[in-house]
């Protein structure tokens, strides 16, 4: 079976990428976090089975401006399955998290979208059922 073992993202704060980590996937811990050889800051963000990493831009690049999403080639959002959207999607709303688009509650999943403090779009999903026909609805 294939999995996603992690995804690296250059973030312009780590503390901020990893106050937002901590809200939507509270059973994320620093796996690690250190400077690189080149001086730059990163991070493993995640459990025993999936992570995020983190990176600052390296030092002495000016980084180039993120690009707009869904109208260029690149990443458009990182989906995460959560526990408790409700709960989640409260505390996102309380710490000042924007919603990048509403959906409606389905019966088998339920889905939010926002934006970190970087401008990043996660999918947050909570499914309602085991049934891959029920979870993947695709029309």
């Amino acid at each position: 079976m294939t999995r996603l073992e992690h995804a690296n993202i250059t973030v312009p704060d780590i503390d901020a990428a990893t106050e937002f980590l901590a809200v939507v996937a509270p059973d994320f811990r620093t796996r690690i976090d250190a400077i690189s050889e080149r001086g730059y800051r990163w991070a493993h963000i995640g459990n025993d089975d999936f992570y995020i990493a983190l990176q600052e831009p390296h030092v002495g690049i000016e980084p180039k401006p993120a690009r707009p999403t869904y109208t260029n080639i690149g990443v458009n959002h990182i989906g995460l399955v959560v526990t408790g959207i409700d709960r989640i999607t409260e505390r996102l709303d309380a710490d000042g998290y924007d919603v990048s688009y509403t959906t409606e509650r389905e019966r088998y999943r339920s889905r939010a979208y926002y934006y970190d403090r970087a401008g990043f779009e996660w999918e947050l999903v909570e499914y309602h059922s085991d049934d891959p026909a029920q979870r993947n609805r695709y029309n």
